[in-house]
């Protein structure tokens, strides 16, 4: 029967360090089920779910040890179990862009927090806009809205909050 891994990874980037990692997952007959890499400053980040048998997760642990010391790497593992399906949520993804400012990424998960929205993912970048240079902020999140919410009432309230605090944002449905 198949066990999961969660394992989170962050050191120096380098060319080659996805490979030299998932080359080691791989190796210890360990199958990546779901990933998440980013380069953030001089670093670089991963987080995997790896499932697999009993044995190839307690050889990939011992290796990825190894291979965390070879390498500079943080690492944190932690054995779970998968995820139940919910279908009492709905997949809705928001878009969100606006001038850089401190806590916009605490204010959007403030406003899901208070109505029971989970969230899934999330991914922010800053940049300068194309013809101000003004730095940007982007956030894309994916979160999981509770059926029982009436979703115009819901898309009306993230309508007023982003725009007491200047977001240009969307709500919508996930589009499979």
């Amino acid at each position: 029967m198949n066990q999961l891994l969660a394992i989170s990874a962050i050191g120096p980037d380098r060319t080659g360090i996805v490979h030299d990692l998932t080359q080691v997952i791989a190796d210890c007959g360990g199958n990546i089920s779901e990933s998440r890499m980013a380069s953030l400053g001089n670093e670089f980040a991963m987080l995997l779910l790896v499932s697999g048998n009993w044995h190839s997760l307690a050889k990939l642990e011992a290796e990825l040890q190894r291979f965390a010391t070879e390498a500079g790497l943080t690492l944190n593992l932690k054995r779970t179990e998968g995820r139940s399906a919910r279908t009492d949520r709905l997949p809705y993804s928001i878009d969100a862009v606006c001038l850089d400012q401190t806590g916009i990424v605490s204010a959007l998960s403030g406003f899901c927090s208070s109505r029971d929205i989970d969230i899934a993912e999330v991914a922010t970048r800053s940049y300068p806009a194309a013809h101000t240079g003004a730095l940007m902020f982007a956030v894309q999140m994916i979160v999981n809205v509770p059926s029982r919410l009436h979703l115009a009432h819901l898309r009306e309230e993230f309508m007023e909050f982003c725009d007491s605090r200047n977001l240009d944002a969307i709500l919508e449905p996930v589009k499979s």
